[in-house]
């Protein structure tokens, strides 16, 4: 069944499901945190059962656009006064069958919050697998998922002016890009997608500013340049063979990781200088080849020069990725069919000598004058924040501003320590001096780093008020070393801790030795 996006419609909806407060928190207080748990598993059975026989709103809508499962008109009607039923059907989102009101797509809340502010949304796609009772057809269209709220969190909260979504199905990394933007423009290979990034930009009252085009990757925009890219391609690596089935929503129809290589060396074409994309992706390791050194490779591929800064997340042997991603088609484990496709999965990498699948995030920019000057490719496992946007804006500003700087002006800045950062000392039994000093970071990546004491130190009196040249040679005076030394020592190491977000300038600094330098005495 197509969707439609009517805008009369769209907007009558929108408006019965803020008045019946359909929202996912409301929606979790009626079935339970224990329910709520099992919906992740694709156990539907335990919120149905906590549902009861209610007939209010909520309860109905639960049932419908969260469950997938069928409600009487008269109760549809009742729960939706201004769209009812009819105009459920018309919109595509449901059929009527002998007085009951089948759904044929998932509207579920999706509450959202960043610097500018918080709100909800209601996001329509396809019937998971827990609505349909078995796997998901080949032109799913997948509502928000884990990997759709990690770079929506990760979506650099600044302004740009145009922004393209590349592979955008239910549309709403376009959504949240609008929350710094004026228009962007979306894209993908399934047109159902489109049809439902259309709908769900008329529920979120953003008439006129997504721009649907179909097409493969950078093609429906050639010639065209944007200030942001961000994507969340259908990088999974899949076996090209007959029986395996192409999620168009996770299948980008390329093998191995060639999608992610694609993107990489083709999106500088669509940066505007001094543009940013940002995406998930896949890459291989195979035989002995790192796979961050892959990327670095595709980087340097590019027909446009590009900074780089590649965070790898998440490592997983062949065996364990092709569990994940045969569990997600809602393949049962144990069956036959599960079997034949792991198997299959175990083939294709074999093929290739792969060892290991990285995932991760990338971000590369596209400078808007000179030569790259960011080259990072680390790996990053430990438990972070959800909404890292505002990190990676803080770490990017600051690189952009070090980058400009001799050492010289940075001597002359005044720098603080940010709020987030503690210090722990390690000390062996009966010892005065500390055997390890560590900084430890509480938001951002959540980062531990060793230090020694002479950067411990100037970390600890980094308050804003004293430059770091005055605090280099306080500091070296203290432990009776040459000044320019333990400054040659510690500034590159000081580069580190602002890009990483340990210290931060607290005031427009000069970016050149034309600065008179401090008297360090």
């Amino acid at each position: 069944m197509d969707v439609t996006a009517d805008r009369e419609l769209c907007a009558a909806l929108r408006e019965d499901l803020r008045e019946a407060d359909y929202t996912a928190a409301a929606v979790r207080a009626a079935w339970g945190g224990i329910a709520d748990d099992a919906i992740g598993r694709g156990l539907h059975g335990p919120a149905l059962t906590a549902l009861g026989d209610r007939t209010d709103a909520l309860a109905v809508l639960a049932r419908v656009f969260f469950l997938g499962t069928s409600a009487p008109v008269s109760d549809v009607d009742a729960a939706l006064p201004r769209v009812g039923a009819a105009g459920l059907r018309a919109l595509g989102l449901v059929s009527i069958d002998g007085g009951r009101v089948v759904p044929a797509a998932l509207v579920r809340p999706q509450e959202f919050g960043d610097a500018a502010g918080s709100g909800l949304w209601w996001i329509a796609s396809d019937l998971d697998e827990g609505a349909l009772g078995g796997a998901l057809p080949a032109d799913h269209v997948l509502g928000v998922g884990g990997a759709s709220m990690t770079l929506a969190g990760l979506q650099l909260p600044s302004f740009a002016g145009r922004v393209l979504d590349v592979g955008t199905g239910c549309g709403i990394q376009a959504l949240r890009a609008l929350r710094h933007a004026d228009r962007v423009v979306a894209t993908d290979v399934s047109a159902r997608a489109l049809q439902f990034t259309r709908l769900n930009a008329l529920l979120a009252g953003a008439d006129g500013r997504i721009d649907v085009r179909l097409g493969s990757l950078f093609d429906p925009v050639a010639g065209e340049q944007f200030e942001r890219v961000v994507s969340n391609p259908p990088f999974v690596i899949t076996p090209r063979v007959a029986g395996v089935p192409e999620y168009e929503y996770r299948d980008g129809g390329m093998a191995g990781d060639d999608l992610v290589a694609a993107f990489v060396t083709q999106v500088g074409a669509v940066l505007a200088p001094g543009g940013v994309a940002q995406l998930l992706g896949n890459w291989e390791y195979r035989g002995d080849e790192d796979g961050l050194d892959r990327v670095r490779g595709w980087v340097a591929d590019s027909p446009v020069p590009l900074d780089a800064w590649i965070i790898e997340r998440e490592q997983l042997d062949p065996l364990a990725y092709a569990e994940l991603w045969v569990r997600d088609g809602g393949t049962v484990p144990g069956s036959p069919e599960y079997a034949r496709l792991i198997e299959a999965w175990l083939a294709d990498f074999a093929a290739r000598g792969v060892t290991a699948i990285g995932f991760g995030y990338l971000l590369l920019h596209r400078p808007a004058s000179g030569t790259p000057t960011l080259a990072r490719y680390e790996r990053v496992s430990q438990p972070v924040s959800k909404s890292l946007g505002e990190h990676l804006l803080a770490a990017v500003t600051a690189w952009e501003r070090v980058s400009r700087m001799d050492d010289a002006a940075l001597a002359a800045s005044t720098l603080m320590v940010a709020g987030d950062v503690t210090e722990a000392r390690h000390h062996l039994p009966g010892s005065e001096a500390p055997s390890i000093i560590e900084l430890r970071q509480g938001g951002g990546f959540a980062r531990t780093i060793e230090v020694d004491p002479a950067l411990a130190a100037l970390v600890g009196a980094s308050d804003g008020d004293l430059p770091v040249g005055v605090l280099v040679a306080a500091i070296a005076d203290l432990l009776e070393v040459d000044a320019d030394a333990l400054a040659a020592d510690v500034l590159p190491r000081v580069r580190e801790l602002l890009f990483t977000g340990f210290l931060a300038f607290t005031e427009s600094a000069p970016t050149t030795s034309e600065v008179t330098h401090p008297d360090p005495r």
